[in-house]
């Protein structure tokens, strides 16, 4: 397959796109939490944001970028969020089977805020639910989720990338062996898993 070399604008260089890709994000975010908490909606940050939060607290060198705008809501506020997100130029995109809101009219999947329903599955083959909005922090300028909801979020998922996030987690002392009795059986085992194998 071929692979199409998006040209640099007049004077840019590839710092710069590299620059504004992550700003791209943090500000998407931003703009996101700022118009949940105008209009009163109980949210948390999710995903990767979340876990970079939580890093940073630790060792901000240890932060790794994501393009992913994750964010918990209650599923009966989401006609609120809706209105909220399409106010700060979100488009809601109804039929994308998941809460979807791209970054404006002509923005592609991946420049969107996804949304996670709260006390509800992500998908009906998890063993647990995402947590309530109300287990979470705030953090600086947002809420965040509680490290013990975002460590259950990312057990019970376990993709690649989110035993990269729990690998970064544990890394910079975020857990350790002594969460391993924090958890379900099934979820201790994963977590077992990547402690004894640091480097995949």
């Amino acid at each position: 397959m071929a692979i199409t070399v998006k040209p640099l604008r007049p004077g840019q260089t590839l710092l710069d796109r590299m620059v504004s890709a992550v700003e791209k994000v943090r500000q998407r975010l931003l703009r996101a939490v700022t118009a949940l908490e105008a209009a009163g909606v109980p949210y948390a940050i999710a995903g990767g944001n979340a876990v970079a939060a939580w890093v940073a607290t630790i060792d901000e060198a240890a932060v790794r970028n994501t393009q992913d705008v994750d964010i918990l809501l209650r599923r009966q506020d989401m006609p609120a969020a809706t209105r909220a997100l399409e106010t700060a130029g979100f488009v809601y995109r109804p039929d994308s089977g998941i809460g979807m809101f791209l970054d404006g009219p002509d923005a592609r999947e991946r420049d969107a805020v996804h949304i996670v329903f709260a006390s509800e599955k992500v998908r009906p083959d998890y063993d647990a639910s995402a947590p309530d909005v109300s287990d979470s922090e705030k953090h600086d300028r947002f809420q965040v989720l509680s490290l013990h909801a975002l460590v259950t979020m990312k057990l019970t998922s376990y993709r690649d990338k989110d035993k990269t996030h729990l690998r970064d987690m544990l890394e910079v002392g975020l857990i350790d062996a002594s969460w391993l009795s924090r958890f379900a059986p099934e979820l201790s085992k994963r977590l077992k898993i990547l402690i004894d194998s640091p480097e995949g």
